[in-house]
């Protein structure tokens, strides 16, 4: 944006200038006063406030020459003047004499690093006593003012154009992670799908057979990690966690179902659990066995091969409630932090590796359903993850 335009609209979205202007036009009873923008070549009207009929309107311009303000420009100094032909000066002063002024007081706007703005002005066609010295004093401070207010407004706007490039940049990273996301899983589904077909060869040797399940268990890793990075980058820009929330009768028997899942993935750690679910809950299913899922792990890959970890989901009143208990993993968990910020921490020893990005996922699951994940830990209890949330829609909700 042109630099004269950007002043204009800074000018106009100072809320506080009209007041101004009539503040100044009833301290001195003239009928004209003006903020002007004033450079090397032009004198532009940024406000106005005109009872003279003098026809200056906001945008307006005035030869530069043939003002004051020019001066004012060159030397700094404010000007008054009551009675401009009975004054010694200004009798003879061109301004006066091409614009019919008899009364005239103008100071410099300064911005806040000292550089030279423009003016503060009023005028009139009548003689004004202008004598008291409160009166420069005020328009003084009146100039003052608007130079601070500037200030503000620039940096507003600097602001809000740094927010405007952050939101431009963030929908173009959420866009390319979704593209990512996209580009990955497409590929992957056909090497799964024919990795299957394949299977289904009755010439395909024993052996071979062993291989293919190691593939088909790589790719889906594969996709588990690509919807944590997608899910990753959508809580790390704001965007949160997209869900799709229905009314569910069935979430017990889907964690049920993700839990024997679990169990036969992992047939040398023992998992007991105690699904009791009475009622609805309003939720994604999809994502809440996603933290199921990613909560197992923790546990699995922090906790005590030989103690058992412990699922545990219920209703208490409104409150839905899943927890994942297991025991050890103390080591890890004074390494987290209150937002469970992902990727492994320095010196903390894990059994499975990763991109760490898990308990972030969970907690952000957690939050995109308005609730929380939370930790318990202790050398004797173990460490117990909880994730709440409201079992009910708004609307339900008494």
């Amino acid at each position: 944006m042109d630099a004269i335009l950007s002043d204009l609209d800074a000018i106009a979205r100072i809320t506080a200038v009209p007041g101004i202007l009539e503040a100044a036009a009833r301290t001195t009873g003239m009928r004209f006063t003006a903020v002007a923008k004033v450079t090397e070549d032009r004198w532009i009207a940024c406000a106005v406030r005109d009872e003279l009929g003098f026809g200056l309107l906001p945008g307006g311009e005035l030869q530069l020459e043939t003002t004051i303000c020019n001066e004012i420009r060159q030397h700094h100094t404010p000007v008054v003047f009551g009675h401009a032909s009975a004054h010694p000066l200004f009798s003879g002063h061109h301004t006066p004499k091409q614009y019919g002024l008899e009364s005239y007081i103008s100071v410099p706007i300064f911005r806040v690093d000292g550089s030279f703005f423009g003016t503060l002005c009023a005028i009139d066609s009548v003689p004004a006593d202008l004598d008291d010295p409160n009166v420069l004093r005020t328009f003084e401070l009146f100039a003052e003012l608007i130079g601070r207010q500037l200030e503000i407004e620039e940096r507003l706007e600097q602001s809000d154009e740094a927010l405007r490039s952050a939101e431009k940049m963030a929908l173009l990273r959420e866009q390319f992670m979704a593209l990512l996301g996209q580009e990955i899983r497409d590929p992957l589904q056909a090497i799964v799908t024919g990795l299957y077909l394949l299977n289904q060869s009755p010439q395909l040797p024993a052996e071979d057979r062993g291989y293919i399940a190691e593939m088909v268990a790589s790719c889906t890793r594969i996709s588990d990690v690509t919807s944590d990075i997608v899910d990753f980058a959508c809580g790390r820009l704001g965007l949160g966690i997209p869900l799709t929330v229905t009314r569910n009768e069935d979430l017990s028997q889907r964690l049920r179902t993700a839990i024997e899942r679990l169990r036969r993935a992992h047939p040398g750690r023992a998992i007991d659990a105690d699904i009791g679910l009475d009622g609805a809950v309003f939720c994604d299913p999809q994502r809440i066995v996603r933290v199921l899922d990613n909560l197992v792990a923790n546990a699995i890959g922090t906790g005590e091969r030989g103690r058992p970890i412990r699922v545990t989901a219920q209703c208490e009143g409104n409150v839905f409630r899943l927890s994942v208990h297991h025991f050890g993993g103390i080591a890890s968990v004074a390494a987290l932090s209150p937002e469970f910020e992902p990727y492994p921490r320095d010196g903390v020893a894990t059994q499975r590796a990763g991109l760490g990005l898990g308990l972030y996922i969970a907690a952000q699951i957690a939050k995109a359903h308005a609730g929380s994940l939370d930790l318990d830990a202790s050398p004797q209890a173990g460490t117990t993850f909880t994730c709440r949330f409201p079992a009910v829609a708004a609307s339900e909700s008494v």
